[in-house]
């Protein structure tokens, strides 16, 4: 039997057992746990398709959105790569902006769905309001006028991802149980990637048949792709509201209004150091290397395409590729973290994603082979991180504060999100090449795996069948 949880500590209101201990062995059933990784399939096409192999890409940071004299001047002209650095800069700043608001607003909110026990409420409305982000880019035109509009939206979508992924991530505690939780989280992750291909597969489809006919000037066929995308979303994720249970309420919280949350958030941190030092460590150490993830696919396809001139199609088939590498890595990393802990899996992850990305600097001038055979190399090694990551928080978080813990994991990861975007931009302004940008996403990885070999695992929530190299974790 699983005993029952201590009471809240008097000051912080920290819980001393960690909510998946709570699972025991318990059998979760398949459909609950098919219900909540296919949001990740539904959610994924903002990611692939819009925020870094399409649209973004192709479309957002492309010619049309210089102005004409600039655009019709021939490729690997300075100005025109000037013009194009710039659009990739702006779209770096945008992100910025996106992750200070997700850093402001993302542990609150997260507290607030645990006290209340609204984690699908707020995953739907968040949920919603991505998918009104990706409709909205339908009326993004092929015209200077309309980059900000284009940046703002893709920042919106950003922000309402991040928040539901949120309360998403927290609900991987009530699909799986402690020798589980690697391959559930890894499968959330590897559906997602999957999902990618299957969307950019459908957009070379599309792109192979001309559209069909269909019109393509003005950005149409860019703009169609982003309300196709809203669709799917639409499609895949409601299985999570119908079939995964909501939590209880976390009742040994009290509700606060809004702005006081943020006295409470400061309390519980102070709790966290005191009762579950080594998630207060991960938290910190993850911030700084999820942001060289992200900046990885963020900016992979810009780079992809500024700096080795991929093609259109090249760029869509680099990104199918890429997707099935990642989701592939991904599903069988998650029996890897089951086995030898997470933080082996993770600290494994970032020394190959450092490693590949010095090679597509250093190794530019050999042209696009070089970024086919490392870019895949990043992306083989992205997925496995950004999986163990979410597994590892769900060993050590503190029960009844799932939400709060991922919505600090979201604010910790984006209180350092302007390190990525920061870098690439100032890199690729002090050389004056897209492709320098690589540089400031190296570091930021570089720094994130240091930090990470700081981070210790409590004994107790190790790997049962440990191996002793996971034992030295």
């Amino acid at each position: 039997m699983t005993a029952a949880p201590p009471p809240p500590t008097a000051d912080s209101g920290a819980i001393r057992i960690m909510g998946l201990d709570l699972q025991g062995d318990r059998k979760v059933p398949r459909k609950q746990v098919f219900s909540w990784a296919l949001w990740d399939w539904a959610t994924q096409p903002f990611n692939s398709v819009i925020l870094t192999f399409v649209f973004t890409a192709l479309y957002l940071t492309s010619d049309s959105f210089l102005s004409p004299a600039v655009a019709a001047l021939p490729e690997g002209d300075p100005a025109k790569d000037a013009g194009l650095a710039d659009l990739a800069s702006g779209l770096g700043w945008a992100v910025t902006i996106a992750g200070i608001l997700i850093a402001i607003l993302a542990p609150v909110l997260g507290q607030r769905a645990d006290v209340t026990g609204r984690r699908k409420l707020w995953l739907g409305g968040s949920t919603l309001l991505l998918v009104l982000s990706m409709f909205g880019l339908f009326f993004v035109q092929a015209d200077p006028a309309y980059f900000v509009l284009g940046v703002g939206l893709i920042a919106a979508g950003s922000v309402f991802s991040e928040i539901a992924g949120v309360n998403y991530n927290a609900m991987l505690v009530q699909v799986s149980t402690p020798k589980t939780v690697g391959k559930v989280s890894g499968l959330g992750w590897g559906l997602g990637y999957i999902g990618g291909i299957v969307a950019l597969v459908l957009v070379v489809v599309a792109t192979a048949f001309d559209w069909w006919g269909m019109p393509t000037d003005d950005g149409l066929a860019y703009r169609v792709i982003a309300v196709g995308c809203a669709v799917w979303a639409i499609v895949f994720a409601w299985p999570i509201f119908a079939f995964v249970p909501e939590a209880p309420p976390a009742a040994h919280r009290e509700k606060v209004p809004f702005f006081k949350s943020y006295v409470v958030l400061f309390r519980d941190i102070v709790g966290l150091w005191k009762n579950s030092r080594p998630t207060f460590w991960f938290l910190l150490a993850s911030a700084v290397f999820r942001d060289g993830l992200a900046g990885v696919f963020t900016f992979g396809a810009v780079l992809a395409a500024v700096a080795f001139r991929f093609t259109s199609n090249e760029v869509l088939i680099f990104g199918i590729a890429a997707n099935l590498v990642a989701g592939l890595s991904t599903i069988l990393a998650g029996l890897f973290d089951d086995r030898f802990g997470a933080r082996a899996v993770i600290i494994t992850a970032l020394t190959g994603l450092v490693v590949a990305a010095l090679a597509v600097f250093f190794l530019h001038d050999f042209g696009k082979p070089v970024f086919w055979v490392f870019g895949l190399i990043l992306c083989l090694f992205v997925g496995p991180a950004q999986a163990a990551s979410r597994s590892f928080l769900a060993r050590v978080t503190p029960a009844g504060k799932e939400s709060e813990i991922f919505g600090l994991y979201a604010t910790t990861g984006r209180a350092a999100s302007f390190l990525s975007p920061l870098l690439w931009a100032a890199f690729i302004g002090i050389a004056g090449a897209t492709y320098w940008g690589i540089l400031g996403i190296v570091i930021v990885l570089a720094a994130g795996l240091v930090l990470m070999l700081f981070v210790k695992v409590p004994a107790a929530n190790e790997p049962a069948k440990a191996t002793s190299s996971a034992a030295a974790e």
